[in-house]
């Protein structure tokens, strides 16, 4: 039953006041590891794989079609890798593998834990704005990120992998599916994101640094691009589950 229950066994919906991503560059190999056997790395020229650092702040986060009033706000941060995965039917798909997640409130950590597999913990976040940049810290989790919100345009990032902005765009983030992986059963966990509206613009990022990678053992993360977006409805739906073969 808990496994069940772990398996998103309903639609779920909340609106993002805010999604931040940055998206790190690594060479292939160093990724290889990380994701289970099912799955593939999605590359840039065969040479770099990406892993997204998603930091959200949603607003009414519920069960779909409960009222807003029932539902939770909460910080969210997401660690994932960018994949692929090649369904029972024949059809590639692209999205996300995830390697840990975080939030601020024990409340979204115990039904997180619930009804995903995503192994949520509780984490400080704190934010500091000033009328030029924007600083998101956590003193427990070891990391932070200040952004240059007075510039009006972005440059991509010092020695990014991507020639230009509209190649970074395809690695941005959301993509459609969050993949899970059940060794024991040989099953993937389908779960697709659906949303409106969703139109990210690149940010100047002045300063970072997330100790996760250090606790990998994944040295020289390169920052490869940094986008965010407001506003934006947002709902999961049921998970699916998939037959894999070798």
């Amino acid at each position: 039953m808990l496994e069940f229950l772990k398996n998103h066994p309903f639609a779920v919906e909340a609106f993002f006041e805010n999604s931040f991503v940055l998206t790190f560059a690594f060479p292939k190999e160093k990724l290889l590891t990380l994701i289970p056997e099912c799955l593939e790395l999605d590359t840039l020229d065969d040479k770099w794989a990406f892993v997204a650092v998603a930091m959200v702040q949603t607003k009414n986060l519920r069960p779909k079609g409960f009222p807003e009033f029932m539902g939770n706000d909460f910080f969210l941060i997401g660690y994932r890798v960018f994949v692929r995965y090649t369904n029972s039917l024949g059809k590639r798909l692209r999205g996300l593998y995830i390697l840990k997640s975080e939030t601020n409130k024990k409340k979204m950590e115990k039904m997180g834990n619930i009804f995903t597999h995503y192994n949520y913990t509780t984490t400080d976040i704190v934010v500091i704005k000033s009328t030029k940049t924007e600083e998101i810290c956590s003193k427990k989790s070891d990391f932070f990120v200040i952004k240059d919100i007075s510039a009006k345009g972005a440059e991509l990032p010092l020695n990014s992998p991507f020639a230009n902005w509209k190649e970074a765009r395809r690695f941005a983030g959301p993509l459609p599916f969050t993949f899970t992986f059940n060794s024991q059963t040989n099953e993937v966990l389908i779960i697709e994101g659906v949303r409106q509206n969703w139109d990210p613009q690149p940010v100047n990022i002045i300063e970072q640094r997330f100790s996760f990678f250090d606790n990998l053992n994944l040295e020289n993360p390169l920052l490869a691009n940094a986008f965010e977006i407001r506003n934006i409805p947002y709902y999961w739906k049921k998970g699916k589950i998939d037959p894999w073969q070798k």
